[in-house]
């Protein structure tokens, strides 16, 4: 008896504080509307639930990675990230996943893509998404990516091996300036509702930075706390759509939730404090230089996002950016910049170029860990492929 159904093979793969489906492209439609079909019915969206798929109905784990050979003779792998709606019938091809390119330089390790080196080998990963290089270092033994180890990330339970991962020349990605408005700060007026500050910085993913006491909030409240504030996400969700605007990502503000809800990232920053994290473990205040929050998909990051703590650690190097601001002089000299975001503590480390605003930023580098959960085949049913 035929199958009804066409078997994909596929791996979910965690990438520091997100995991995703991974795809080979020569396995799957090629890109346009089919394959955004094809992947929909992987993940089982549109579905609050993702009930009938292998999405896990939240942001940080409906994504997909779609890894190939590279045509380029500078890089090993060419990678494009997908971040998969589950409220819609919608991917956001627009922008990368930080976390999840953590997860291809092991990907490409075991998939061949890449002859191992022990004890180290280092992936070069093309990201699609953003023209840019990433470069992953990923500790190898026996010919096989080391997935054990004694390095920990807050967000991740338990430790693992060291991955880093590095972001060359990430200013530009999207908007090909890292400062899209011109300005390292601008004023964005919503009428009755107030007019909120905000610097806008592309590196690696462009995010909007907004302060927190602007938003009526201390800036430590959890991701689900924030939640739980209707009025808030209103506004935060309002001033993302007009900054995307603003900087070309839509044609209106009123696409964007629809069509870009992904890009540009959003979320508020404050000044150091102690607070808890959502296991109850104190963060405090000597151990980072300022609090974080992101938002994704019109929801608050768990943790924290690799791209954004790329984008927030150049950020902080920009001076008259509203990160920038919170940091002390000591800070302002550092190379590391210590984020402090729900979980815990992200260090980013910053290396510049000397010259103008727009090349301000040879490399970022950040630490991270990613495990192969499992491998298989996903089934797509055959009445979709016709």
């Amino acid at each position: 008896m035929e199958r009804e159904a066409v078997r994909v093979p596929c791996a979910i793969v965690r990438g520091g504080t997100s995991k995703a489906v991974f795809l080979n492209e020569h396995e799957i439609p090629t890109a346009g509307p089919q394959r955004d079909k094809f992947i929909l019915r992987i993940f089982g969206s549109p579905d609050q639930r993702q009930i009938d798929g292998l999405g896990g109905a939240n942001s940080l784990t409906s994504k997909v990675a779609i890894i190939g050979p590279s045509q380029r003779e500078d890089a090993d792998v060419d990678y494009t990230f997908g971040q998969v709606s589950f409220a819609a019938p919608v991917i956001d091809w627009l922008g990368n996943c930080g976390n999840i390119s953590s997860a291809v330089g092991l990907y490409a390790v075991d998939e061949g893509f890449v002859k191992p080196v022990e004890p180290y080998t280092v992936v070069r990963i093309y990201n699609t998404n953003t023209d840019k290089m990433i470069f992953a270092t990923v500790p190898v033994k026996d010919g096989k990516a080391l997935s054990e180890g004694d390095y920990e990330i807050d967000g991740v339970p338990g430790t693992g091996a060291r991955i880093l991962l590095e972001f060359d020349d990430p200013a530009g990605s999207v908007t090909k300036k890292l400062l899209p408005t011109g300005n390292p700060k601008d004023i964005i007026d919503l009428g009755a509702k107030g007019k909120f500050t905000v610097s806008v910085v592309d590196a690696a993913n462009p995010v909007v930075f907004m302060k927190a006491e602007e938003l009526g909030l201390k800036g430590t409240e959890l991701p689900t706390e924030v939640e739980g504030m209707p009025e808030v996400l209103k506004i935060i969700e309002e001033v993302r759509s007009v900054v995307a605007a603003k900087v070309g990502i839509v044609e209106d503000a009123s696409l964007a939730t629809k069509t870009s809800p992904a890009i540009p990232k959003i979320g508020f920053v404050s000044p150091k404090t102690d607070y808890k994290n959502p296991d109850g473990k104190m963060v405090s205040a000597k151990d980072i230089d300022f609090v974080a929050r992101l938002a994704s998909m019109q929801k608050m990051h768990r943790a924290y996002m690799v791209t954004g703590g790329v984008c927030t650690g150049t950020a902080a190097k920009i001076e008259g950016s509203i990160v920038w601001e919170l940091l002390d002089d000591a800070a302002r000299k550092a190379d590391t910049i210590r984020i402090g975001h729900p979980y815990g503590v992200m260090d980013v480390k910053v290396t510049l170029n000397s010259g103008n605003t727009d090349n301000l930023v040879q490399r970022v580098g950040v630490g991270r860990t990613a495990r192969r959960i499992m491998e298989g085949y996903a089934y797509v049913p055959k009445t979709l492929l016709k």
